[in-house]
């Protein structure tokens, strides 16, 4: 297990230390977003000094279990004499029937808190205030003489999550979410996780594509007279239509879809995970590209296309709806062509949105550093 590219530490004499390993990227920078303020909590909670130490380390690749991830997290405790260490990873992880939100041991002093089940909303918030709840859970055992009861302040805001105490395991502290919210929040932190923002900008290929066809659309009278004739119901379906083609091609045409057979069998249970988020993600990318493309229209064509010349071609008196049925008309034509341009863009820029790809790269990180690791999985 080694250091990656961030660790922050905050010195002090005799100062006890609260240990953060997390994935990196998203969760790497909420536990360094939230490092200063454990600090000031944790000195506030017990009147002690403490230090946050703060570890990009993608310990959770290839696990599925928060048992083996309280290890290798126990391994940094142990290692570099932390008081207590919890783990902050992106990685969706599953009980038998719903999702697990924060696992905790207060014999071993370490715990996990998986981000996409506290929801794409409020992150930092409601990562913080797991922790808070982690953390009164894991100094109950050695402040049990104070007598005061956790607080439970993500219940507050997170209804559904609850507290249990397993039995027959050495994890006495869970946090779980309800079947159906757990889910819908599980998926959402999944898309959050994705950023579907960056995919926007990695579509060059198909938004060069689709403003291309949207140039040739509007100096075509057929698209004007076809845009306006179409029923409002019949363009929503086309629009849907368009977005959906996109989407597929891009999956099809970038590997994106996850099959079972190709993961070990501790993971299978996350592929229609996988899925759904890369399917949710390219849709809300896709779908912002289309709405932005469709309003770039519109004041193009309201900037170029006169109200008499558009009146003549079309045979009536016009007005925005007419404007707004001429924009939709080339950019539903062009997103369409944008599916041919998306063949050109590179894997790496569309894959990131795949929750997927994202592991094997961290996988195929962590086996490069610890080749005795891989070798012996």
């Amino acid at each position: 297990m080694t250091d990656q590219s961030q660790t922050e530490t905050t010195e002090g004499h005799g100062a006890r230390v609260l240990g953060l390993v997390t994935d990196p990227d998203m969760s790497t920078q909420v536990g360094s977003r939230l490092a200063d303020g454990l600090t000031e909590w944790l000195g506030e909670q017990t009147g002690e000094e403490w230090t946050v130490e703060v570890v990009s380390d993608p310990v959770t690749a290839g696990e599925a279990e928060s048992q083996r991830i309280l290890n290798a997290v126990q391994e940094y405790l142990s290692a570099r004499s932390w008081t207590l260490a919890i783990c902050v990873t992106d990685l969706p992880l599953l009980l038998h029937r719903r999702a697990l939100v924060a696992d905790a041991s207060t014999t071993r002093r370490v715990g996990v808190i998986s981000l996409p089940a506290l929801g794409a909303l409020r992150t930092y918030g409601r990562t913080r205030d797991m922790l808070h709840d982690l953390l009164r859970s894991l100094l109950a055992l050695e402040n049990s003489a104070t007598g005061r009861a956790p607080a439970r302040e993500l219940f507050n805001r997170l209804s559904s999550v609850q507290p249990s105490s397993p039995p027959g395991d050495d994890v006495d502290v869970r946090y779980t979410d309800s079947k159906f919210r757990g889910w819908l929040r599980l998926v959402s932190g999944m898309v959050r996780a994705n950023r579907p923002s960056t995919l926007i900008f990695g579509l060059s290929g198909a938004l060069t594509a689709a403003v291309a066809t949207s140039a040739f659309g509007l100096s075509s009278s057929t698209i004007w007279q076809i845009g306006d004739q179409l029923p409002v119901l019949r363009q929503a379906i086309a629009s849907v239509g368009a977005v959906g083609l996109l989407v597929g091609w891009l999956i099809g045409a970038h590997g994106l879809w996850e099959k079972v057979r190709h993961h070990e069998r501790g993971h299978r249970r996350l592929v229609p995970l996988y899925n759904t988020s890369t399917v949710a993600t390219l849709t809300i990318g896709v779908g912002v590209m289309y709405i932005g493309l469709f309003l770039v229209n519109v004041g193009v064509a309201w900037f170029l296309v006169g109200p008499s010349l558009l009146a003549q071609t079309l045979g009536h008196s016009v007005g925005w709806s007419t404007y707004l049925s001429l924009a939709w008309g080339f950019t539903t034509m062009g997103m369409i062509a944008g599916a041919l341009g998306s063949s050109l863009e590179s894997d790496r820029a569309v894959r990131q949105a795949a929750y997927g790809y994202r592991e094997q790269q961290r996988r195929s990180s962590a086996d490069e550093e610890n080749p005795r690791t891989a070798e012996e999985s």
